[in-house]
């Protein structure tokens, strides 16, 4: 992959991958409300200024439950991602049972567009994501 970091906090680095042209979210670290919305907002802005259409959503090494975000993920910024031109968005599960809720309560609060898929390793995802 030919990532250039676009930013780079303690519970979140996105990147641009320039071969495939899509943002990479790498989590890491314990999450709660203030932490995903703050990175999820972050985002949102990347996926515009990138003009992308995809995401490479890595909770690998996401070690807590999130789920307060939950709704507000499903409901709010999944809308506002598919606003800014995300179609196609691929979320490898943390190993943390709890992150794995988290991301499960997520995808029941979303509706419609974009298509998001779930996997439990990067290259399974990856491989999904350059098919669509």
């Amino acid at each position: 992959m030919a990532l250039q970091t676009l930013l780079e906090e303690p519970h979140i680095t996105i990147a641009y991958d320039h071969l495939n042209g899509w943002l990479h979210a790498d989590w890491h670290g314990n999450q709660d409300l203030t932490s995903v919305q703050h990175g999820a907002l972050e985002m949102l802005r990347l996926l515009r200024l990138q003009h992308c259409h995809k995401v490479l959503n890595d909770n690998t090494r996401v070690t807590s439950m999130w789920s307060e975000a939950s709704e507000w993920g499903g409901k709010e910024w999944f809308p506002a991602m598919a606003a800014a031109g995300l179609q196609y968005f691929a979320w490898v599960y943390s190993t943390n049972v709890y992150s794995r809720l988290s991301t499960d309560l997520t995808l029941q609060f979303t509706v419609g567009n974009p298509v998001v898929a779930t996997f439990d390793d990067m290259a399974t995802a990856t491989a999904w994501l350059r098919q669509m």
